[in-house]
Order: structure tokens, then C-alpha cells, then sequence
């Protein structure tokens, strides 16, 4: 398993750059937009880590800009942690057995969501190319939030 990213939602996003980036000194790696979603996601690294960042071998912070206005109370501005992983079936499978909720099954073979004993979410995503997509996961619904 390795270490990709935090997510946290930010309600401005030039303010949050300010901080981070002029601020802290932190560099963005990388910004995609969705039209359909409605949202910005903004990749930052340390600015020691930026090489090793552009290379996907260094830990992110993302930053999860939606476009329509959002009040974040209890905690939702924190998003999730992110791991890649070797088998994300396999992965999944082991911890249902062991009695963990898959809140977003790899439906696609690429991404699934699962929460801390404490609520925290976690966000799975296959290493290299999406899997072939397969039951159970396939037709499984998500549970809860994610």
C-alpha cells in the first residue's frame, strides 16, 4: 500500500492557495476541473517533495473545490485519506471478511471508499490500470456515506 493524499474541501479556493502556496511554500502539481461535477481539485506538495510529487511517489494535499456554495460543519471539510493499493479486489474482499463496510464498492475496478472504526473515510484506487470490472462489485450499491 502506499500513501497518496488528504483531501480537504475549501469554501475559497484562491484564499486556500494564498495560504498554502505563497504562505507555507507549498507548489501545486496538478489542477483538474469538472463542469458536469462542478468542482476544482488542486494538488499540492511540500516544496521538497515536489520532484518526487510529479512523479506520483510523494504524499499530496488535495484540495477539493465545489463550485456551488456549501456550509462544512462537523468536520465534512475534511475529505479522506488515500492509499494506492496492489489488488483492490482482493483488497476489499479481505476487509469485508474482517467485518468493514465497503462504502463505495470497485465498481470500476479502480476506486472504493471504506471508513475508520472512527468514521474517517478512506479512499482505495488500484495501482496502474483500473481491473477488469467483476461481481460482486460490479452490481454491489453503496452503503452509507463515503
Amino acid at each position: 500500500m502506499q500513501y497518496l493524499h488528504t483531501m480537504i474541501r475549501v469554501s475559497n479556493l484562491d484564499q486556500t492557495l494564498h495560504f498554502f502556496c505563497d504562505l507555507l511554500g507549498m507548489v501545486e502539481i496538478d489542477r483538474k476541473s469538472s463542469d458536469k461535477g462542478r468542482f476544482t481539485l488542486v494538488f499540492l506538495a511540500a516544496a521538497e517533495d515536489e520532484s518526487r510529487a510529479r512523479e506520483a511517489r510523494a504524499p499530496m494535499l488535495e484540495l477539493t473545490y465545489n463550485w456551488d456554495p456549501e456550509e462544512y460543519t462537523g468536520g465534512r471539510n475534511f475529505g479522506h485519506l488515500a492509499y494506492r493499493v496492489d489488488d483492490i479486489y482482493a483488497l476489499c474482499e479481505s476487509l469485508q471478511a474482517n467485518g468493514v463496510i465497503i462504502n463505495r464498492p470497485p465498481r470500476d475496478g479502480h476506486m472504493a471508499f471504506i471508513r475508520t472504526p472512527d468514521n474517517i473515510s478512506i479512499e482505495l484506487l488500484q495501482k496502474g490500470e483500473p481491473l477488469a470490472p467483476k461481481e460482486p462489485w460490479l452490481s454491489m450499491e453503496n452503503t452509507g456515506n463515503w
